[in-house]
């Protein structure tokens, strides 16, 4: 997600890009660093919740820190949030608008006292800081480029842990989490409030929000159920 023109949110850029590139994706080493920690900080959450966390994730046999639990743990982080964020970048970008990763220490901070106090994720590690912008059209679409990249591998982990299951496969279970946290991550940010991607994509189209809080919400209901059961609801 990514504040508007009026945020108080404010960044230090180690360089501008000059003229607008909309077919150019352009960055930078302080935001490769930043996006480095954040990511590396939300695999320590996702490993603690995993590893040490709720009833569903232990009944799915994580309870205890093993190498597949950081695996997994590590693509949640790599797909739910960087890629997320990425895709704001790449979809601003194109609109030759300004656009990086900033973290938020803080928030990365009160996210590992969260995760590892109560097992549970309360993740604002940063934003994609975009400049250059004129229209709520271009913030909408720059918006829904996020949630959308959820819902995409949502769909993807979900299928693949639908045909695991078909086949016997073990790795169903790895695969439903990995759903299920694209599916929370996508659903959240879509929620219309306040500085969230749901509240730009709403002012810019309410039917263009209202499908994709659907796809966003059905995902999520689906792989929670399925995590509750045990086994992917559409599996034979």
């Amino acid at each position: 997600m990514q504040p508007p023109p009026y945020s108080p949110y404010q960044a230090r850029y180690s360089y501008t890009t000059g003229a607008p590139l909309p077919t150019r994706i352009t960055t930078s080493s302080t935001e490769l660093l930043q996006l480095a920690v954040a990511f590396l900080v939300l695999t320590v959450d996702f490993t603690l919740i995993l590893g040490y966390g709720s009833l569903l994730d232990r009944s799915l046999g994580y309870s205890a820190l093993t190498v597949s639990v950081v695996v997994v743990s590590a693509l949640a982080a790599l797909t739910a949030f960087v890629a997320h964020e990425m895709a704001h970048k790449v979809a601003a970008q194109r609109m030759g608008a300004w656009a990086e990763f900033r973290y938020s220490p803080l928030m990365l901070l009160v996210s590992l006292l969260i995760a590892f106090a109560v097992g549970f994720l309360f993740a604002a590690p940063g934003a994609t800081v975009v400049s250059g912008m004129s229209d709520r059209r271009q913030w909408g679409r720059t918006s829904l480029a996020g949630p959308v990249s959820n819902i995409g591998f949502g769909a993807i982990f979900y299928a693949a842990a639908v045909g695991a299951y078909s086949v016997g496969s073990a790795l169903f279970a790895p695969l439903l989490i990995l759903a299920y946290f694209n599916g929370w991550f996508g659903t959240f940010n879509l929620i219309p409030f306040g500085i969230l991607d749901g509240a730009k994509v709403f002012a810019w189209s309410k039917g263009t929000w209202a499908a994709a809080f659907a796809a966003a919400a059905l995902l999520a209901l689906v792989t929670i159920a399925s995590l509750y059961y045990g086994t992917p609801l559409l599996a034979r």
